[in-house]
């Protein structure tokens, strides 16, 4: 029945591009209410951290949407079955879950898919708007010379931009049937437009309230860099944990399958280019390369925990960014035991939403400390010329 409709059916979207513009209707109202006596630029700086905090819950919920296996909900893009929500679609869908009652597509799980696609078109509204609201300011200044944005419109721009491919790797994951690559590159396109607006947000803060990013010594600042780093590796190897269900691949901590080096086929585990559970030459995947997906997970897991704990406890000695170091201790923590809970505890859905919501929260984080602070710039030597005398003062 779902290989029936075709995997593209354009016929909703106009009503879809109508539907997130009434969902963007609901922030933009807000934050016109809200700021209405202050100045074009505070407006603009409220939009940026409500549309940066609605998507993360953006994110959380494709979070949701995956775990909850309802990624192929609807079938096709961007509707369900040609129509701009599942009510339109109720003959297909229950034809559908007649024939598989716990297959891909039930009335649930196309809720779940529909309202994700809604979601991320109210998002994408609001990024537009601030793409505009950007290139309106910067023009503004320029012609009566007020200050100008802290950013240059660019940055909106691309994010607009990023925000299309994000529409793009949305529609292959649908069209492409979860494939591991492609569903793991839409994961990391959601944390990179959270970055992106991350740095807008911080940017028009410390403009709103005056403040310059704190000077921290070069290592330090080099150790928050690399920890960045780190975090970014692992969250892309968690990403593909996730897309290859390897969660239960071991059950116990912290041995795995009773074993401290249980059998792992590293080949077959990060062959990237195949279908979900098979490998490219159209064999099953082995329990062996699931196992050493998850393994590399949790040896990562180690290092970015001691990472993050080392750079929260020397902002602490320092007494730097008090808010950042108190979000990435607790966020660590969180970390550890959502991904304790999700091996012991059989991959509970509350716990697996909150860890990937703790991922994309320590993406934020460490980009906020970034922006908000600067490596030191050692004070430039002066030596007297050859032969001269010292004049004490």
């Amino acid at each position: 029945m779902t290989n029936a409709q075709p995997l593209y059916d354009l016929a909703p979207v106009l009503e879809l591009m109508l539907l997130g513009l009434v969902i963007a209707l609901g922030p933009l109202t807000w934050v016109w209410a809200r700021n209405r006596r202050n100045s074009p630029m505070r407006r603009l700086q409220a939009l940026t951290v409500l549309t940066l905090f609605l998507t993360f819950d953006l994110v959380l919920f494709g979070a949701f949407t995956r775990l909850t296996d309802s990624g192929l909900g609807c079938p096709d893009w961007p509707g369900c079955y040609g129509s701009s929500s599942p009510v339109g679609a109720r003959a297909e869908i229950a034809a559908a879950q007649e024939a598989m009652p716990t297959g891909p597509v039930t009335h649930g799980k196309a809720w779940i898919e529909m309202i994700h696609r809604y979601l991320a078109t109210g998002v994408g509204v609001l990024i537009i708007v601030l793409t505009v609201s950007s290139w309106v300011q910067q023009r503004r200044a320029r012609r009566d010379a007020v200050p100008a944005p802290p950013l240059s419109p660019w940055w909106p721009t691309v994010t607009s931009l990023w925000v299309c491919l994000q529409g793009a790797f949305g529609a292959l994951t649908v069209t492409m049937k979860l494939f591991p690559a492609i569903v793991t590159l839409h994961l990391i396109g959601g944390l990179v437009l959270l970055a992106l607006l991350c740095v807008q947000a911080v940017r028009h803060t410390q403009s709103a309230q005056g403040r310059a990013p704190v000077t921290l010594p070069p290592a330090l600042r080099w150790a928050l860099v690399v920890t960045g780093l780190l975090l970014a590796f692992q969250v892309v190897l968690g990403g593909w944990v996730s897309t290859n269900y390897a969660v239960l691949a071991c059950t116990t901590f912290p041995t795995c399958q009773g074993s401290w080096w249980p059998a792992m086929d590293f080949a077959q585990g990060f062959q990237i280019w195949r279908k979900l559970g098979m490998l490219q030459d159209g064999s099953h995947i082995s329990f062996a390369a699931l196992t050493a997906i998850h393994y590399v997970h949790r040896l990562m897991a180690y290092v970015v925990l001691l990472a993050l704990g080392l750079v929260a406890w020397r902002f602490h000695r320092r007494g730097v960014l008090p808010a950042q170091t108190r979000w990435l201790a607790g966020l660590a923590l969180l970390q550890l035991m959502t991904g304790l809970s999700n091996v012991v505890l059989d991959w509970p859905l509350v716990a697996a939403v909150l860890h990937t919501g703790g991922a994309a929260a320590l993406v934020v984080v460490l980009t906020w400390a970034l922006v908000s602070s600067r490596a030191a710039t050692a004070p430039r030597e002066f030596s007297a010329p050859t032969g001269a005398s010292r004049v004490s003062a």
